[in-house]
Parts: structure tokens; C-alpha cells; sequence
């Protein structure tokens, strides 16, 4: 009896202990599956319709995690670059380091593409380059922040300048990453949609962060940006072959346009192609909308700070904006994936007229609403003529050359991107006179490109053959 006694206490003991075995196991199951689960369904989102086993869902989720990074330095900043100190001297800080660190870029810009062209084997390790080179300046801003060492400024523009190189390198690597049947609207689409999910998830993510101090959103870019640069790795090898690759000259001129031995004899300018007036007149119109969208951050960011929205704070009046802004563009997004290359010169010919007329009303009948609407307008027309210029690429330029015409196409709407914030930034801060002039930025690309645009869009929009 005593035997048993025992046998029965330790039962109760074992079967004790496997209850709460399990227990804890099923809790951990409930604990881990939003998570796991999540997870997946992120991968086979990303990954769907062919995109996972061509590489596309690598970049997606890569540039998912650019915008991540991103979006934690910029509120990082948000309190000490546009707050911290009086709105002229912060003006003439940013300037400064505007004309220190983007001069160069805006020099070298005309040879980034021909210099992708020249080494297409670095394609992966210039993504990871830029990734890793915002990581180690989110470190050095962190630093900068607890001290108030002017180190903060060069090292803010920084992180801009290698942002926009990322934004170039990637313009090039998509084409080399379509799944079969797959157009590049619907693939930059996919991309720039995960960059504005990741940035709207991480933003409160990056809030929540800064309660525990300002250099805290930082340490959390730090670690994003690592993980983009390890990710960089991760996309397929073809990223960096340039086999049947060639390189593009961004004009239209007739005499360019057939093939590479009347080149050699009639143009002094070896191995360039042309990618034909549609692409050219696109791309006039598309840098006029990134000129505006450079001009309406810096302006907006010092003119709200001294005069903010009504009845808002300063920083709220940014947000508002912000917001607005990253809606539309998502919009704009969503909605040229669904037009797809449904005529695109009509599509950029009139998404340019919507925003130029927005800008005239917000700059007449200057208000808290109508500057609202014009950031969510020019975001919007921003993203929709951009997928109009990539259809207009993928069906007018011949394929060799397609990936050196993103390269190049990309670096100029980012020169006019700099371009526009140098202007914003050097306006006194009155929003009539400021948004006037943004709308002349858009005026001058709608018109110069109108005539062009429509006499394509009658032709039938032919692609070339070579």
C-alpha cells in the first residue's frame, strides 16, 4: 500500500508538471503566432505571382526596410534640426550643409549612371553600401543629439544624400528582377507600396521611441539599417550581371535612334543610346513634380514652424502635412497599379495640371485646408506620373538599355529634387509668394512637355524597335 501510495504522488506530481508543460507551451504558441504568423503572411505577400523566385520580393522587402530607417531619423530630427534652435539660424544651418553635402552629389549625379553603367558587378554592395553609411551616421547623430555638436547637420544631409544613391541604385535593379509577365508599373507599384507601409508602421514605432529620449529612434535606424545592409546580400546574383546590358543617353534626337552603327558614324558620343522624345518629354515633367515635392519640404518645414496652421502647434502642422502627403502618394501609387500602362502621356499630362492649378489656389487663398490638400495633390501626382514614366520606359526603350535608363532617369529627378529644396530653403517665408513659386516649377515642366506629351499619346505611343 505504501508502494502505491507513492506511485500515486508521483503520478500526480508528473502529470502536475506536464499540465504546466503544456501550458506554458500553448501560451508561448499564442505569443508566437501573431507574430510567426504575421510574418508569413508579410513573405507571401511580398513573394506572390512569381515575385519570390525571380528576386523581386527581396527588394520589396529591402525597400520596405529603407523606408523603416528613414522614417526613424526623420523623427529623431523633427524635435532638434527644425526646433531646437531659432528658425534663421536653423535656415542658415541647413543651407550651409545643404550646399556642403549635396553640392557634391548634384556635381557627380551626371556620372552616377554612366558609372552604374561602367560597374554593374557593384549593384548589391552600393545598396549595401548606402545602407550601412546611414547606419553608421544614425550612431554619429545620436551623439550629436545628447551633445548639441553641430555634427548633427553634416551628418542629417548625410543620411539624406545616401538615401537618394540608394533610390538611383534601386531605380536600376528592378528591371533585372521582373517575374515573367510581370510590368514594371506593377513592380515599382509593389515596391514603393511596401515603402510606405513600413514607413506608416514604423513612425509610431519611432514616436513611442523618442518618449525615451531623442537619441533613441536613432539606435532603433542603427539597427534597421544594418539588417538592409546584410538584406542587400541577400538579392539574387543577376542584380549584378550585365550581360546584354547597354547604356542609355537620355534624349530624343532623331539621329540617334538607329541602332549602334549610324551611331558610331554620325554621333561623336560613343555607346549611348537614345530612349525617344515620349521618354524625354516624360521625364521633363516628372523632374518638374520632384523639383516641387524637394521645394514644399524645406519651405514648409520653416514656414510652418514660424507660422503654423491654424489653431495647431508647429510640429502638429508638420504632421498634418506629412500625412497628407504619404496619402497621397499611396493613393497615387494604388491607383497607377490599377490604371497600369493605360496611357500614360494622358495619365502625366493631366496629373501635372492638377497639381499646378492646386498649387495656384493653395498660394492664392493661402490656408491650413488648401496646403493640406496641395501636399496630399503633388504626393499623389507625384507617384502616378512617376509609374506613367516607368510604362512609358518599359514600352518605348529596348530592353539592353533599360536598366542604364532607370539608373540615369533616377538621378535626374533627384538633381531636381535638390534643386527645389536649395530654392525652398533660401525663399523668405511668406506661403503666397513661396507656393507661387511652386507652382512655377510645375508650370514651366507642364508646359515644355505638353506639346510633346499629346502629339505621342496621338501617335498611338509606337514603341521604338532597334
Amino acid at each position: 500500500m505504501k508502494h502505491v501510495a507513492t506511485a500515486d504522488r508521483r503520478g500526480v506530481r508528473g502529470g502536475g508538471a506536464s499540465r504546466v508543460g503544456g501550458a506554458v507551451r500553448s501560451v508561448g504558441r499564442a505569443l508566437h503566432s501573431p507574430v510567426t504568423g504575421a510574418a508569413r503572411g508579410i513573405r507571401r505577400a511580398t513573394h506572390a505571382n512569381g515575385a519570390g523566385e525571380s528576386g523581386l520580393g527581396q527588394l520589396i522587402e529591402l525597400h520596405a526596410v529603407n523606408g523603416a530607417g528613414d522614417v526613424m531619423v526623420t523623427v529623431a530630427l523633427a524635435s532638434t534640426v527644425f526646433f531646437s534652435v531659432p528658425t534663421d539660424e536653423a535656415r542658415g544651418r541647413v543651407a550651409l550643409y545643404l550646399a556642403i553635402t549635396m553640392a557634391p552629389f548634384t556635381v557627380l549625379a551626371p556620372v552616377i549612371g554612366p558609372l552604374l553603367d561602367r560597374l554593374p558587378h557593384g549593384r548589391r554592395a552600393a545598396m549595401a553600401g548606402a545602407m550601412l553609411a546611414r547606419a553608421l551616421l544614425a550612431l554619429v547623430i545620436s551623439g550629436a543629439v545628447a551633445s548639441g555638436s553641430l555634427e548633427l547637420y553634416p551628418a542629417a544631409l548625410g543620411v539624406l544624400v545616401a538615401s537618394k544613391a540608394y533610390g538611383v541604385v534601386r531605380s536600376a535593379v528592378v528591371p533585372r528582377l521582373l517575374p515573367p509577365r510581370f510590368s514594371l508599373v506593377k513592380a515599382n507599384s509593389r515596391v514603393t507600396l511596401a515603402g510606405l507601409l513600413a514607413t506608416g508602421v514604423a513612425a509610431p514605432v519611432a514616436a513611442g521611441l523618442h518618449r525615451f529620449g531623442d537619441p533613441w529612434p536613432l539606435y532603433g535606424a542603427f539597427v534597421i539599417f544594418v539588417a538592409g545592409t546584410l538584406l542587400s546580400f541577400s538579392l539574387p546574383s543577376k542584380v549584378d550581371s550585365a550581360k546584354g546590358e547597354d547604356v542609355a543617353l537620355l534624349a530624343a534626337d532623331e539621329q540617334h535612334l538607329h541602332g549602334p552603327q549610324r551611331r558610331r558614324e554620325q554621333v561623336r558620343r560613343p555607346g549611348l543610346r537614345t530612349v525617344g522624345p515620349a521618354v524625354t518629354h516624360a521625364l521633363g515633367a516628372n523632374a518638374a513634380l520632384r523639383c516641387l515635392s524637394g521645394f514644399l519640404i524645406f519651405f514648409l518645414a520653416f514656414l510652418l514652424r514660424e507660422h503654423p496652421l491654424t489653431g495647431e502647434s508647429a510640429a502638429v502642422s508638420l504632421g498634418m502635412v506629412g500625412v497628407a502627403a504619404g496619402a497621397g502618394n499611396a493613393l497615387g501609387t494604388a491607383v497607377g497599379s490599377w490604371l497600369k500602362s493605360r496611357a500614360p502621356e494622358i495619365i502625366i499630362v493631366t496629373v501635372v495640371a492638377v497639381v499646378l492649378g492646386t498649387a495656384i489656389v493653395a498660394a492664392l487663398f493661402f490656408g491650413a485646408f488648401l496646403v493640406t490638400c496641395l501636399a496630399a495633390v503633388a504626393g499623389f501626382g507625384q507617384a502616378l506620373a512617376k509609374l506613367a514614366l516607368d510604362a512609358l520606359i518599359q514600352r518605348d526603350v529596348p530592353e539592353p538599355v533599360r536598366t542604364s535608363a532607370f539608373a540615369r532617369s533616377e538621378t535626374l529627378l533627384q538633381m531636381a529634387w535638390v534643386f527645389g529644396g536649395a530654392v525652398g530653403i533660401v525663399l523668405p517665408l511668406d506661403g503666397t509668394v513661396g507656393l507661387l513659386i511652386g507652382a512655377l516649377f510645375v508650370a514651366v515642366g507642364w508646359l515644355a512637355t505638353l506639346k510633346g506629351l499629346l502629339a505621342s499619346a496621338r501617335h498611338g505611343g509606337r514603341p521604338r524597335v532597334t
